[in-house]
């Protein structure tokens, strides 16, 4: 029997932030022989019912890679395809998300997205900026070792007109110019589709997070598959660099 979805799995061992590759839509639609484009609506479904038991379970953020630096190496019909389905999605779903007190976050070089469609993502931030609830983070267009390098690019640049004073590159100093700034680093990222890598995706942010692969198609992954991804997030110990047994020892004198 399915857990029930509108609980919340209160423990204090929950993620705040999950980061989920969203692989296999292509796939999902050519097994069922039809145009990957299917696999892609598809792909939204399955967003929409994700979206929901997060924010039912109080997760803080949720950051879903929906299209990666390297994806413009697709064949162009499936890109214009995605791009169409993203500026479609935004505007059936912004207004939903802010009823519902969620908060919407792009992160991702936007400059290679047409006017239009930078403007809906920017709508959408501005509309949903004061919301309190699920953060909703879309990675477009976004690579982690483009995260890095404007992240250092913004820091040499504002120590070249003296906006820092510093001139020691620290972890905080950089945490504070990645496109995440603000946001806790993933506890656990998921990825389905059976490939097993980060495929250059927030790798600073994932140093210490706990890394959960199924080979789950994207389309099919819903609210019991994300349960077991976080049953197995809460079943193990996270030592941060420390032994098991001073990690132990510190829960019993709480």
């Amino acid at each position: 029997m399915s857990k029930d979805d509108s609980t919340p799995l209160s423990d204090e061992s929950m993620p705040r932030h999950i980061a989920i590759i969203m692989d296999g839509n292509g796939r999902w639609a050519e097994k069922r022989l039809m145009p990957r484009a299917f696999g892609h609506q598809a792909g939204v479904k399955a967003v929409r019912k994700i979206v929901e038991s997060c924010a039912a379970k109080k997760i803080e953020v949720l950051t879903l890679f929906a299209f990666s630096s390297e994806n413009w190496r697709r064949p162009k019909e499936e890109v214009s395809l995605l791009m169409a389905l993203f500026m479609t999605t935004l505007q059936r779903e912004i207004d939903k998300l802010d009823r519902n007190n969620i908060r919407l976050r792009f992160i991702g070089d936007r400059s290679a997205f047409s006017e239009k469609l930078q403007q809906k993502m920017a709508q959408g931030e501005a509309q949903t900026q004061n919301n309190t609830a699920l953060t909703l983070v879309i990675a477009a267009n976004y690579g982690g070792h483009w995260d890095m390098c404007q992240a250092f690019q913004q820091v040499l640049d504002k120590m070249a007109t003296g906006e820092l004073k510093e001139q020691k590159i620290t972890e905080q100093l950089i945490n504070q110019h990645l496109s995440t700034a603000g946001l806790p680093e993933p506890d656990l990222f998921v990825r389905t589709g059976g490939e097993q890598r980060v495929s250059n995706f927030m790798l600073w942010q994932l140093a210490y997070t706990e890394l959960y692969f199924t080979p789950l198609l994207w389309p099919d992954f819903d609210q019991q598959a994300l349960d077991s991804a976080i049953d197995s997030f809460k079943g193990r110990q996270r030592r941060f660099g420390h032994t098991g047994e001073q990690i132990l020892n510190k829960l019993v004198t709480l």
